[in-house]
């Protein structure tokens, strides 16, 4: 197994959308953060996604991964304009130039883009698993259906899984 981590969304524009998406980011960045830390550890890729819309360009304050989110210029940068992250983005292509074949999905938002990305995955062969706890949403219920219907992995046991 050589997995990828996606920290998808994570943009200062969905900071300030509600202070229900405000919490939900804040909690999961912890995760995040937790992961990043461990995928640079076993130098392991780290491919942040950032949306890009009519309104939302990079740019625009709004477009940047917001500051507590621990990203280093050598991560790889994917810009999409669907909710798929796999979707005309190249995505599939860089990972597969990285030996990778499975994703950790971590990010913003939960029952949208994170879950959209995570079947795309699986459309493109590989194998997706959701980190427990690094997702947000405006609605935690959402939070919970998706780790619900999904592959999901602790930290503690993704961890022990890449000590070996």
């Amino acid at each position: 197994m050589k997995p990828a981590l996606l920290v998808i969304d994570m943009q200062n524009e969905f900071f300030n959308r509600s202070q229900a998406c405000s919490d939900s980011l804040k909690s999961a960045i912890e995760y995040i953060n937790a992961a990043i830390d461990l995928f640079r550890k076993k130098k392991l890729p780290i491919i942040v996604i950032q949306h890009k819309a009519e309104y939302l360009v990079p740019g625009n304050p709004g477009f940047d991964v917001h500051d507590s989110v621990k990203l280093k210029p050598q991560d790889i940068r994917v810009v999409k304009t669907y909710r798929n992250s796999f979707t005309k983005t190249g995505l599939a292509e860089k990972l597969r130039k990285l030996d990778v074949d499975t994703v950790i999905v971590t990010g913003y938002r939960a029952d949208n883009c994170v879950l959209s990305t995570y079947r795309g995955a699986q459309d493109f062969d590989f194998t997706p698993i959701i980190l427990k706890g690094s997702l947000a949403s405006y609605n935690a219920e959402h939070i919970r259906f998706v780790e619900e219907i999904s592959e999901t992995i602790s930290f503690g046991a993704l961890k022990t899984l890449l000590q070996f």
